[in-house]
């Protein structure tokens, strides 16, 4: 590593030395200034200017002292979570939840409100910053103690400029620029991405740490999918990756047809499993009231025959079009999701009955079919994790170091 000497206050430090520091300190574990220095192999004057511009700008502070075989105890350095808060929201199709974080991801206090997206972003998007501004002053926190808002939405999202793209129920949304609308407010950047990607990100930082290939299976009011590939969230080229609820599906049962998607396609894999299309189902059978996935929910929980059947027909049909994913995509863990994921042991049955019958032997000798871990909180805590590769990139770390 090329190394570059500094004044006393360490402004001038190179920021990838300091990226480097910073990257070790963050995960939590304390260190020592011996540790810093075999680890970035730095000299001990510059290792030493660097570490004292990160405790300057207070991204690093001391903790205990640690253990020595004779004389003081030598000082341990640590990542300092309290620097600063994180503002998070996950928005659904029919309910958000809305969280304050400390820069290490831990989620510190959250509010949960239904609401309908197709509502627009205007409204939708002011009561998150209703809910932001209850949660700052309910910890005492102000706006210029947050250094990132991070939200997720249920539709295809253009990363690089936060916007969703022709969002099949997002009426309204279509290139709305949601991180603008945060700008008045807060001087902090503003990452967005599908709600799918950031829920994988979460499970797989939190739960599944050493794999490096897995999906996250949503199933609520619709139906969608995140994927970690090689470790990093993958998108695909435009942002469109893992949209497995609007794969077309010609089942051979359906006399009556391939049923219409909210999308405007027939025959989606949501359009048969999603709880918007069991509502829909249930309703052609006689259950009137039935309107919503919470209302099939109450059904499934009540043991009604028809909601039942439906719910292992939905489990098969998913597990038809993860079956081809598994085929192409060859992940280890698939975690899955939702509301309806909660409802005993049918719908995963019914996924992996299908996803082994279907896939090569190969791409499910380890494979694992579980429930999210981290549900209902994964998209907070993955919105967290991508906001903090965000906050603490290489070319945003020398603005923290000057503040």
């Amino acid at each position: 590593m090329t190394s570059h000497p500094t004044g006393p206050s360490g402004r001038g430090a190179p920021t990838a030395d300091l990226f480097e520091m910073l990257t070790m300190f963050r995960p939590g574990s304390p260190l020592t200034r011996a540790d810093v220095i075999r680890r970035t192999g730095l000299s001990r004057s510059t290792a030493n200017q660097r570490l004292d511009a990160l405790m300057a700008a207070r991204l690093v502070v001391t903790a205990e002292s640690g253990t020595s075989t004779g004389g003081r105890p030598a000082s341990l350095f640590t990542f300092n979570r309290n620097r600063g808060v994180l503002l998070v929201a996950d928005i659904g199709a029919t309910a958000m939840r809305v969280a304050l974080c400390d820069l290490g991801g831990t989620v510190l206090t959250e509010v949960e409100q239904r609401m309908d997206v197709s509502d627009g972003p205007v409204p939708v998007l002011s009561c998150v910053g209703d809910h932001f501004d209850k949660l700052l002053s309910d910890t005492g926190h102000v706006p210029s103690d947050v250094l990132g808002i991070g939200l997720d939405v249920p539709g295809p999202v253009d990363f690089s400029s936060g916007r969703v793209v022709s969002p099949p129920i997002m009426t309204g949304w279509d290139r709305f620029d949601i991180p603008g609308w945060f700008v008045a407010g807060y001087d902090c950047p503003v990452v967005v991405d599908k709600d799918v990607n950031a829920m994988a990100v979460g499970e797989h930082q939190f739960s599944y740490p050493e794999i490096s290939h897995l999906m996250m299976l949503k199933v609520g009011t619709g139906v969608g999918s995140g994927l970690i590939a090689s470790g990093k969230v993958h998108r695909g080229a435009d942002g469109a990756a893992g949209d497995i609820g609007h794969i077309q599906l010609a089942l051979p049962d359906d006399a009556d047809g391939e049923p219409l998607c909210r999308c405007g396609n027939t025959g989606c894999v949501e359009a048969y499993a999603g709880g918007w299309a069991m509502a829909r189902d249930l309703r052609a059978n006689g259950n009137v009231d039935v309107r919503s996935v919470d209302d099939v929910l109450r059904l499934l929980q009540a043991g009604d025959v028809s909601a039942q059947r439906l719910l292992r027909r939905a489990g098969r049909i998913l597990g038809r079009a993860v079956a081809d994913a598994v085929n192409l995509f060859n992940p280890r863990i698939i975690a899955v999701s939702g509301q309806l994921a909660h409802t005993d042991e049918q719908l995963l049955a019914g996924i992996r009955e299908v996803v082994y019958q279907r896939s090569l032997p190969l791409a499910t000798r380890n494979l694992q079919i579980v429930r999210s871990r981290l549900d209902p909180r994964a998209g907070l805590v993955g919105l967290s994790a991508l906001l903090s590769e965000e906050i603490f990139s290489e070319h945003r770390l020398s603005r923290l170091i000057m503040e």
